[in-house]
């Protein structure tokens, strides 16, 4: 996923958000849905980055189980650099748990 977005000039980083925020408002019915994921990535970036941990933290939650990551998952981004893989790496991890 990253060395996508890093080809692609940030351009699959928006597609991949679009189809988490997408997926998670189908799977719980919360959330901003895909549309709005998208027109946040563009407008204001950085929301994100709080925002789409959170709710796949939140719909952990609803399901019974530990919240993996949370909004606060977001200042892993302060980090030069490696921030932005590590944030990456928990959020993907968290979505692929709730998908296994």
């Amino acid at each position: 996923m990253a060395l996508l977005t890093i080809v692609t000039c940030g351009i699959y980083g928006i597609v991949w958000q679009y189809l988490v925020f997408k997926e998670n408002k189908e799977f719980s019915g919360d959330g901003v849905g895909g549309a709005v994921g998208v027109i946040l990535a563009i407008l204001l970036g950085v929301v994100n980055l709080f925002l789409l941990p959170a709710e796949v933290g939140n719909i952990a939650a609803k399901s019974g189980r530990e919240k993996p990551v949370t909004g606060l998952t977001g200042f892993w981004n302060l980090i030069p650099f490696v921030g932005w893989l590590i944030w990456l790496a928990k959020v993907q991890r968290a979505i692929n748990a709730q998908w296994s």
